[in-house]
């Protein structure tokens, strides 16, 4: 196989939606209790890279599986069908990412604590059943939903607990839940747009195969109401975390991208297109979560 078509396959272009939240977890554990664990931190990434590939794969595994009688995806859209790769050793390659993310999970189970078992059940929960399984997530009105809360929240929890498990004064009550998830929730909305931008330019290829995505209950016009909605409320939320001092001030600096996210956000609004506009939406999740990193470093930092 050659690494472009891997690359394609892995989707290597969307690792930015675990990559960022997974540094940003680890910003707010330095920021807040300045408690880093290198070790088990690596550990994690590593784990979570592995995993997250072999969600993308097992992905266009089963779309590709489940597209029976549709011949022209197989052929002309799914990376499986284009380039003429064999099934059974893409099953293969699945398997052997899942596993070494599990023994490494497990590993990091040992050494901080049941907690992060439970966390990590759910995200394999979520992983395997949103394409596979008898009623796969991404075929149905709640794909968005658990894309955004696994990979914007669920991650950055975890690199915050890894870093904590242990650290003085940490108490693991609803507050601290709580104040997680009111700061990570831009991040969320902008990963659940990501999918829910998909969804909207694949409204006709969507209904071809059978799948009856948000898109589908609300149509297209309230859906794009919707996303642009969310990105209004994730500005909200993190204007709320920093004036609470979950966030540091230096985030008030996202204000100024604001007008690039509408820029692009309306253009997509006015012509969803895939292979046009889309890519605008994409570039809205990667702008949104470098310009996150890099304020809150900064502010972790200078402590500000």
């Amino acid at each position: 196989m050659k690494p472009s078509v891997f690359f394609e396959l892995v989707e290597i272009k969307a690792k930015t939606a675990s990559v960022f939240p997974f540094l940003m977890g680890t910003l707010y554990a330095y920021y807040h209790w300045h408690s880093i664990s290198l070790l088990n931190l690596v550990l994690f990434f590593i784990a979570m890279f592995l995993f997250n590939m072999a969600v993308d794969i097992n992905d266009n595994y089963w779309d590709y599986k489940n597209a029976t009688g549709v011949e022209s995806f197989r052929r002309e859209t799914n990376v499986i069908g284009v380039n003429h790769l064999n099934i059974h050793m893409i099953g293969w390659i699945d398997f052997t990412f899942s596993l070494i993310a599990a023994i490494i999970g497990l590993y990091i189970v040992y050494q901080t604590g049941l907690p992060l078992l439970f966390m990590g059940l759910f995200s394999f929960a979520v992983g395997f059943l949103y394409a596979g399984g008898p009623k796969p997530i991404n075929r149905g009105p709640l794909g968005e939903f658990f894309a955004g809360f696994t990979m914007g929240f669920v991650i950055y929890l975890i690199a915050i607990y890894i870093n904590v498990h242990d650290a003085p004064g940490v108490i693991f009550d609803f507050k601290f839940y709580g104040d997680i998830l009111l700061s990570s929730l831009l991040t969320c909305f902008a990963i659940s747009n990501l999918l829910l931008a998909n969804n909207i330019a694949d409204e006709a290829e969507d209904k071809t195969l059978g799948r009856k995505t948000l898109v589908y209950y609300l149509r297209k016009e309230n859906s794009l109401f919707i996303l642009n909605s969310l990105y209004v409320l994730g500005y909200l939320a993190l204007i709320c975390s920093i004036i609470i001092g979950l966030l540091p001030k230096t985030m008030y600096l996202l204000l100024l991208i604001t007008p690039i996210i509408y820029k692009n956000t309306r253009q997509f609004s006015h012509n969803p297109i895939k292979k046009e506009t889309f890519p605008l939406i994409i570039k809205n999740l990667f702008i949104i979560t470098l310009s996150e990193v890099v304020t809150f470093f900064i502010g972790a930092l200078i402590n500000f």
